[in-house]
């Protein structure tokens, strides 16, 4: 079993190189026409010029899963703005993608909890579509459309979880297909479990993204070692291997907060089950010491007996 560790956006071992400029639209506003524009572009061109650096970092290090920043492009779905962030910044899209496709990285997106498809209000299923489309127009700028992923939540249950997921599946049929295809779904660690979201992957044919740190803050009924092994087979479509985030709570007292590393005694019994199945996959990890927490946790787990270091991320179980 060979498994491949990734981070979020942000490797905060380089200096000042944060993806998620931004600008706000009250700003944006008490601007002049021309500066607006001279705004958008300076936040974006340094978003994606740190992305750079992030994927050379990235490269260098042997980290092959990373999750690109949602906030590349400020203010990209506002309704009053919508800019073409496109065309004047072809050339950076493109070393971009150039860098993920040479390098074999897995790419993807998480899009904003409030990017989801539950609600009983027309405009807020309009508002996803918009954002899932900004995501994916990000992927096709890079080239990275047949490739990358967008993952979601299911979202929340309105007080009512059974009506709800039937208006998920509703609601979902207005998201163009090509987006649709190209999405993965995550368990929630308030809300929809993981055989609910299980249940709704397989009915969509969507690849499960299981979240370890949810599962344990809001369980299920199944028993992980046997959700996996069905959580897996969702991935079987895409040729890509499956993908679990892993984080550890802060504390007793704000369990569903993320911890600076990964407690690897924390996510042991995952591990345990992964070695028993025995197939190859990804973790994402979400700390908040994001690129310094995966190499201390690979470099912590790579002392085990029976585990060898095959790259800079990439760890494999005898």
């Amino acid at each position: 079993m060979i498994i491949r560790f990734g981070y979020v956006s942000h490797a905060i071992t380089l200096w000042e190189a944060s993806p998620a400029k931004t600008l706000t639209f009250t700003r944006y506003k008490a601007m002049e026409e021309k500066e607006r524009m001279e705004r958008l572009l300076i936040a974006t061109s340094l978003n994606l010029k740190n992305t750079i650096r992030m994927l050379h970092y990235n490269i260098a290090h042997d980290i092959e899963v990373y999750r690109f920043s949602s906030s590349l492009v400020p203010l990209a779905t506002h309704p009053e703005v919508r800019w073409d962030f496109v065309t004047p910044f072809k050339k950076e899209w493109k070393e971009i993608g150039t860098l993920v496709k040479k390098h074999k990285l897995r790419s993807s997106f998480h899009p904003s909890a409030f990017t989801l498809f539950t609600s009983p209000r027309q405009e807020v299923t309009a508002n996803a579509i918009i954002d899932m489309d900004y995501h994916y127009r990000m992927f096709e700028a890079m080239g990275l459309e047949k490739e990358g992923t967008l993952n979601i939540h299911i979202g929340g249950a309105y007080g009512e979880k059974e009506t709800t997921i039937l208006r998920f599946h509703e609601n979902l049929k207005q998201l163009p297909s090509h987006i649709k295809k190209v999405m993965t779904l995550e368990n929630d660690d308030k809300t929809y479990n993981s055989d609910e979201t299980l249940l709704a992957c397989q009915k969509e044919d969507i690849p499960f993204a299981f979240d370890y740190h949810h599962h344990l803050a809001n369980p299920g009924e199944e028993p992980l070692e046997d959700l996996l092994p069905k959580a897996f087979k969702t991935w079987e479509r895409t040729g890509i291997r499956p993908k679990i985030h892993i984080s550890s709570p802060r504390s007793e007292q704000a369990y569903r907060a993320h911890a600076d590393y990964i407690d690897a005694d924390y996510i042991a019994p995952l591990l345990k089950i992964l070695r028993e199945i025995n197939v190859n996959v990804d973790l994402m990890i979400e700390a908040k010491l994001k690129d310094q927490a995966l190499l201390a946790l690979v470099d912590e787990l790579s002392k085990i007996r029976g585990v060898k270091r095959i790259r800079g991320a990439a760890l494999q179980w005898k």
